[in-house]
Formats: C-alpha cells, structure tokens, sequence
C-alpha cells in the first residue's frame, strides 16, 4: 500500500491517495477542493483511480468532487447513508451527482486493498473511519491530541464518545491519518488524547 497526501492549503484538509502500487490502481479520499495536484500525483504515478471515499460529507471534504467527476467520469463516489440528509452550506448533494453508500462493515477493494467501514458518528450522523491495513483515516473523528467538533447540525458529544471508545478498543498500534492536521497513532492518542482516554474510561 502507497499513500500520498495532498494538503489542500483552500481548506485545509488531508486528501489521501491511497495505492495498490502492483495493480496500478487507487482510491481518492476527502477531496474536499479541487487541487490540480491530487490527479497529477495520479498520473504521475500511473494509477487509475477507481473509487472515492468520503469519510463524511462536509464541503471541506467533499467540494473537488464535481471537477474529478469530469476528469474521471464513471468513478464511484461513497458516503454513509446519513449524509446524504445534510443541507447546505456543509453539503451541496446537488452537486455531487450519484453516490454510493456504504456502512458499518461493508469493505471497497481496490486491487488487493481492503477498505473496512467503521461508522463513527459524532462529528455528522454518517462519518466513517476507513480501515486499510494497519492504517486508520479517520476523517474528523480523531486528530492528533483531539477529536472533532460535535455542535454543528448531525453532531453529538455522546454519540462520539462511543466513537472514540471504539477506536480506542482496536488491536494495535494502528497508524492515525486523519482529516486535518498531523498524522500520529492509536497508541499515543490512547497515552496523550484526553477525549479517547475520557471515552475509553467509560463504562
């Protein structure tokens, strides 16, 4: 597995590009801007993406995905379910043309990749932390030393601690990508993170 981040400096959001480098082929995720950069890495590379993955739906994760669905026509979009329901201005559905769903369990391969969906509501009703590997993205779930915001519309502070607390309760020290800032680990957020170690302490 190779992975490629492209910060997208417009809103400030991780975009992973996330390879089976012997297949060629790829999947895009949280292209929340239209950076020319995340399909010149592509070609630069030689891959042919095959699925974009949305860790949940708002726009600073999702507004690049009308101009790829130009570029790559016919590539699937997926989002939870629970997205699909949310309004302007965090979510423009109009805009984003026919989407897949998937949830909790559910897995998209790419080559020999094996993205698993754990839903993780809290930050929205339908966020998602995507498991490849030994890898977590975890979108605005988990960040390095903090979790994301739960006020905005679909959010919940109790619905993200049992978040948290499942994260928390993952074999191994499973590497943390998340949707803003710096990369880290399970095992530091479990040692450094107030909000996963409040939630792990939960009954």
């Amino acid at each position: 597995m190779v992975i490629k981040t492209v910060f997208l400096t417009e809103v400030a959001t991780n975009c992973y590009i996330v390879a089976d480098e012997k297949a060629k082929l790829c999947a895009i995720i949280d292209p929340g801007a239209f950076n020319p950069h995340i399909l010149e890495t592509v070609r630069e590379e030689g891959w042919t993406v095959k699925a974009i993955l949305l860790t949940h739906a708002h726009y600073d994760h999702t507004r690049g995905i009308p101009a790829l669905r130009k570029e790559l026509p016919g590539v699937p979009v997926y989002v939870h379910p629970a997205e699909a329901k949310m309004t302007k201005p965090f979510f423009y559905i109009e805009e984003m043309g026919e989407l897949t769903f998937y949830e909790d369990g559910d897995h998209v391969k790419v080559g020999d990749l094996d993205f698993e969906v754990l839903h993780t509501p809290g930050h929205t009703a339908g966020s998602v932390v995507l498991r490849a590997g030994n890898t977590l993205f975890t979108g605005d779930t988990l960040f390095k030393g903090s979790m994301g915001r739960t006020d905005l519309p679909g959010g919940s502070y109790e619905d993200m601690k049992a978040s948290l607390k499942r994260l928390g309760a993952l074999e191994g020290d499973l590497t943390v990508l998340p949707g803003h800032m710096d990369p880290s680990t399970l095992d530091h957020e479990r040692k450094y993170n107030f909000y996963l170690k409040e939630a792990m302490e939960q009954a």
